[in-house]
């Protein structure tokens, strides 16, 4: 299958890599013809890391199937299935998305990176909106492989359930949204997390090490193999129901402090900033994103070794 990733910034590379790791032929363009080759000079690296460690055996191949391109036509050109990366803007979302509708046959799959925007924000006026979703992606998804895909109220269910075939096709977990929200359902879930980190923090309950060592090492651990739901069914003598009913006033009384809805302040978010940085001085934070992406490949071995165990 020949696939057009549309964006070069990292979720593009990490598609690309996602992509041409399941077989397929990638096309990627950019806006900046310059970042399209800073793109694949990335990328190449980043192969590199997930052949070191034991998660892809044929690099030189893999790499192969990536190519850039000069021009939107020239990328898209025979794609069956678009994955688009720009920025996080609607205007910039209803821009590329009425070119690619003009250039695309009306078979070639439109889908969107965005975490936040749904679909009819920027799908509504074209004539091909019938053929346009979100799949929303987990920075990096060449090591977190789930993807939410969202239709819009007129996206054909054909259309994302050829997503979907694309997504697990590549080795990707795709979860299907029922219906539009705001964030879908991924970023939700991260924000109540967050939301209530700060608001610890900025009450004086906890510090910001003291609240990622909770999640890093008593949450976390469970999370990264069970979700909460599975969690709960396994943290009570006779499941799921026995849990809600043993501990749900508990939660109950903790929801009613935590309504609030204000907006993080900037001395919040100054004092976060501090604490982050005694911790992990600026100059340190992309040699740090890269232990943290080979921690990721060691879980992601681990996981996959743990699966063809299983079988």
């Amino acid at each position: 299958m020949n696939i057009a990733v549309i964006g070069s910034g990292l979720i593009g590379q990490a598609w690309a890599i996602v992509f041409a790791r399941g077989g397929h032929a990638v096309r990627m363009w950019d806006g900046d013809p310059a970042a399209v080759g800073k793109a694949l000079t990335l990328i190449a690296g980043q192969v590199a890391d997930l052949q070191q460690a034991g998660l892809i055996d044929a690099p030189e191949a893999l790499l192969g199937r990536i190519q850039g391109c000069q021009t939107l036509e020239e990328a898209m050109a025979g794609a069956a299935y678009v994955q688009e990366n720009l920025p996080e803007k609607l205007e910039i979302k209803k821009e590329i998305f009425a070119r690619m509708d003009k250039i695309a046959p009306p078979g070639t799959v439109l889908a969107s990176s965005t975490s936040s925007i749904p679909a009819s924000a920027f799908t509504a006026e074209l004539p091909g909106r019938f053929r346009c979703l979100i799949a929303h992606p987990v920075n990096p998804p060449y090591l977190v492989p789930v993807v939410e895909i969202c239709g819009a109220p007129w996206t054909d269910p054909h259309v994302v359930q050829e997503a979907w075939d694309v997504m697990e096709s590549v080795g990707q977990k795709p979860v299907k949204i029922l219906r539009e929200l705001e964030g879908f359902i991924l970023n939700r879930l991260q924000g109540a997390l967050l939301r209530e980190a700060f608001k610890l923090v900025e009450q004086g309950y906890v510090d910001a090490e003291g609240l990622d060592v909770t999640v890093r090492e008593g949450l976390g651990l469970r999370w990264s193999f069970m979700g909460p739901f599975e969690t709960i069914d396994l943290n009570a003598p006779d499941g799921l129901a026995d849990y809600a009913h043993r501990f749900g006033a508990m939660y109950t009384s903790i929801a009613k402090e935590q309504t609030s809805t204000e907006p993080w302040s900037e001395a919040l978010i100054a004092k976060l900033e501090a604490q982050r940085r005694r911790v992990l001085p600026t100059d340190q934070l992309l040699a740090r994103r890269a232990w943290r992406d080979r921690r990721l490949m060691g879980l992601a071995a681990h996981k996959k070794a743990a699966d063809n165990e299983a079988k």
